[in-house]
């Protein structure tokens, strides 16, 4: 098969979870003896035309000058190469920049679209940007050919929603079972010590609601560390806040896997608060890092976690769960989750399952399904 991926700034990745996946995935399609094709921003830090098998094609991206509005025009640049290519198949990661061109598309190809998350629920877009990213939602959804949902509960909403059919293909972890304790030391943390929660600075991640609850929590003064990038309106605000509480930590965005991986292994409760979208790639690597995980409870965590995690709604829960629980007595939890990742959520297992999904789309396709 040719295969095209679309949607990303490029691989090898530099910047976020599609990135990752593309540059995983299509390297696994490479080694199969698929010609496949990855497009990558222009002023990518990878300039070559090959990575490990995979053709890169690099097309212009403005970001750097318009922001988020740079998007589009990379996007419509990527689409506009690609009708020129005779691809068998457009793989695109996500909608909300790409979707206005799918009139442009080419033909020929099969298009299947992972749909990421709902992100006109994310309440840091303002109310015409949330209806803009609806009107593109229902054009993905209406004019793929073959839908991927990463969650079951993205899954059940389209069908919901959109009277649509999608496949279910989770996202990936690599398994972390190689700890280093010295690495604490640079943290000033101890051993099981220390609770921690990760998250981009956004309202419907719940730092908020989680840092409420380690400060109504009077009887202990355990170190929880607050890793992302605080330097946005959001992060000053939860700085300003919580400032008088010296056991809530702000570390700021930490880039480096091993320690990353180490911090999550060597905690006593990790939380995640994500409330918005699909299987969240920290959670996942959360649980390969064997964390004790508690999240907010909403169905995309709960389909992932299922009965091996201990969930919240509210500050007061958060509170009753830091003087409650304790990782060295739920181990069980962190075995479960763990096998999870080695079973259900590795990524030869996600490779396995996209490049199933490829040839029962060609197959498919050869019976003439309705085209958009």
């Amino acid at each position: 098969m040719k295969i095209a991926i679309l949607g990303t700034r490029g691989i090898p990745n530099y910047y976020g979870g599609f990135e990752q996946f593309a540059e995983f995935f299509s390297v696994f399609l490479a080694e199969k003896g698929h010609e496949v094709y990855c497009y990558n921003s222009h002023n990518h830090k990878y300039q070559e035309k090959t990575f490990n098998g995979v053709n890169i094609i690099h097309q212009y991206d403005p970001e750097y000058r318009f922001g988020t509005f740079g998007q589009f025009i990379y996007d419509f640049n990527c689409i506009i190469d690609s009708r020129k290519r005779n691809f068998d198949i457009i793989l695109q990661l996500g909608y909300t920049s790409n979707s206005i061109w799918f009139f442009l598309l080419p033909k020929k190809p099969i298009i299947i679209t992972n749909m990421d998350g709902i992100e006109w629920k994310r309440s840091k877009y303002s109310k015409p940007v949330q209806q803009f990213l609806k009107f593109a939602e229902r054009l993905a959804a209406k004019r793929s050919d073959f839908l991927v949902s990463d969650s079951l509960g993205i899954q059940t909403f389209l069908k919901k929603r959109y009277k649509k059919e999608s496949t279910y293909i989770a996202y990936g972890a690599h398994l972390f079972n190689n700890p280093d304790e010295t690495i604490l030391a640079e943290y000033k943390v101890e051993k099981g010590k220390y609770n921690m929660i990760m998250a981009r600075f956004e309202p419907e991640n719940n730092l908020d609601m989680v840092l409420e609850g380690v400060a109504l929590n009077k009887e202990g003064l355990t170190p929880i560390l607050v890793i992302g990038n605080h330097n946005t309106k959001y992060g000053k605000y939860l700085k300003n806040k919580f400032k008088e509480y010296s056991n809530i930590r702000f570390l700021g965005g930490i880039y480096n896997l091993e320690h990353l991986n180490n911090l999550r292994y060597f905690s006593n409760l990790y939380f995640h608060g994500h409330s918005v979208g699909g299987t969240n790639p920290s959670l996942l690597e959360a649980m390969a890092s064997q964390a004790l995980v508690i999240a907010h409870n909403n169905d995309f965590n709960k389909g992932v976690l299922k009965e091996n995690a201990y969930y919240f709604l509210n500050a007061e829960e958060v509170k009753k769960i830091l003087n409650s629980v304790k990782k060295s007595d739920n181990l069980q939890f962190v075995q479960n989750n763990f096998e999870a990742i080695e079973n259900n959520f590795n990524w030869k297992t996600i490779n396995e399952q996209y490049l199933q999904l490829f040839e029962e789309c060609m197959e498919l396709s050869k019976r003439e399904f309705p085209k958009r």
